[in-house]
């Protein structure tokens, strides 16, 4: 691996008191930014949009895109879904969100990049986009007087350069010259084996503003995790969608690949985004989750219930692709149900020992392939309905839950049929959002198939 270099750019993002244009557009000015990078997440959770000359950027030039970015498969296909805007593939309007401006530390020249919203023609919300789905979640919250609050754990693998997807993936190359094995998690050693990846992603994450909890070697060769500190759903979920984007291009100037595929090798434990959620009532700031005395509410325990009743119709969303289903294996370090437990990282809802002020669930179903915005919209959305519709969990398990029975579909197309047959969860996330999405699912199987696997060629050729 080629050692560290300096990043490039500039060498911190702009902490703006007064987020608006014109306080940006002089920001721009007085650090001489030569490009603004405009910016939104599709359905993979991939950055989509537009680079502009800055000055052309800060006298707030009009920027689109078109409707049929969310009608993209992950091959760059599209799904056949009617759409009253998808004929004339109509444009959408992207609006900056000044609060996301940060530095663009890989650059060559100093550059900005700035999370946008999406509006139709008629200057409403785009309900497909991913961000929209999550304010819409987190408006049923606030209609209650209850803000969630989330800290996500993102799980990703490096590995040596793949350019022929016919062979399979292998760890990189560390600092001592060996190929790690795996199997070797929490070792200092084995994150200090790619130091120079690390370093990368540290001085990345200073530049751009983002705080790291903590970075630790997982069980998987070459697999690390990567900590965010709790807070506001939607700024988590742009750390994320940022976070992303910064480990690939840190892996890249390391001479190696960065990829948040569920499941990339074989025989290896499968990439997971866990994510904590709590709540907090919005006048006295109170997690609702524990009562006054300190233990456990009813609010927690039907927090539980609707993450157990609606998340199955949600994994269409938490695990999006083929290869999503062959990380939710009993016995991979990924659960197979949603079950829940005290400190037992079997279950599909492990509960952390924690102070009453602290009191929380995590989810550790949701893949590290899912969009950020939509995996946390669609946990939360099980959640708040558990909570109003008065939903009561099963019983902890405080031994194996791979023991017991499974209640996580098998696969997209089971997954896709059970979203779209949830009425309630539809209304949460929105009815247009869930037909595109279930449609684009569709799309990608049906080119999934298309493909012949080498298990294929190996054991039917001659066999049958």
């Amino acid at each position: 691996m080629p050692t560290r270099s300096v990043a490039t750019g500039l060498n911190h993002s702009p902490i703006l008191e007064d987020p608006t244009p014109a306080s940006l557009a002089e920001w721009i000015q007085e650090h001489s930014i030569d490009e603004i990078e405009c910016v939104t997440a599709d359905f993979a959770g991939i950055a989509r949009g537009k680079v502009m000359p800055a000055a052309k950027f800060a006298r707030g030039s009009d920027v689109r895109l078109p409707t049929s970015i969310f009608f993209a498969t992950i091959s760059g296909d599209w799904a056949e879904v009617p759409h009253r805007d998808i004929d004339a593939d109509a444009d959408l309007s992207l609006r900056p969100d000044i609060a996301t401006a940060r530095a663009v530390p890989w650059a060559s020249d100093p550059s900005l990049q700035v999370i946008h919203d999406l509006y139709d023609g008629r200057g409403h919300p785009a309900p497909a986009a991913p961000r929209h789905v999550l304010r819409r979640v987190l408006a049923l919250y606030e209609a209650k007087g209850w803000k969630p609050v989330v800290a996500p754990e993102l799980e990703f693998y490096l590995t040596k350069p793949n350019t022929d997807p016919d062979y399979p993936l292998e760890p990189p190359v560390g600092r001592s010259g060996r190929q790690s094995t795996g199997s070797q998690a929490f070792s200092l050693s084995a994150v200090d084996e790619y130091e120079a990846v690390i370093e990368h992603i540290y001085d990345y994450a200073e530049a751009q503003n983002l705080e790291i909890d903590t970075i630790i070697q997982e069980s998987g060769a070459a697999q690390l995790e990567i900590n965010l500190t709790h807070g506001d759903p939607l700024d988590l979920a742009d750390q994320v969608f940022l976070f992303k984007r910064l480990i690939r291009e840190a892996a890249l100037r390391c001479g190696c690949y960065a990829t948040f595929m569920a499941k990339p090798m074989e025989n290896q434990p499968g990439s997971a985004m866990h994510v904590h959620m709590s709540v907090v009532d919005t006048k006295t700031d109170r997690n609702i989750f524990s009562k006054k005395t300190g233990g456990a509410s009813t609010l927690y325990h039907r927090f539980i219930g609707g993450q157990q009743k609606y998340f199955p119709a949600a994994m269409a969303i938490a695990a999006p692709y083929v290869n999503s289903y062959r990380r939710l294996i009993a016995y991979q370090s990924a659960p197979t149900n949603l079950e829940w437990g005290i400190d037992n990282r079997t279950v599909g809802l492990r509960a952390p020992k924690c102070p009453p002020d602290a009191r929380r669930i995590e989810n550790r179903v949701i893949g590290s392939d899912a969009n950020p915005y939509l995996a946390i919209a669609a946990a939360l959305a099980c959640g708040y309905l558990g909570m109003v519709e008065k939903v009561a969990p099963r019983d902890t398990v405080s031994g194996d839950a791979y023991d017991k029975t499974r209640d996580l579909p098998k696969g997209m197309l089971e997954a896709v049929d059970l979203l779209e047959n949830c009425e309630p969860l539809i209304r949460c996330l929105g009815r247009e959002f869930v037909r595109i999405f279930c449609e684009v699912k569709k799309a990608e199987h049906e080119q999934f198939m298309r493909v012949i696997s080498p298990w294929e060629r190996e054991h039917l050729l001659l066999n049958v």
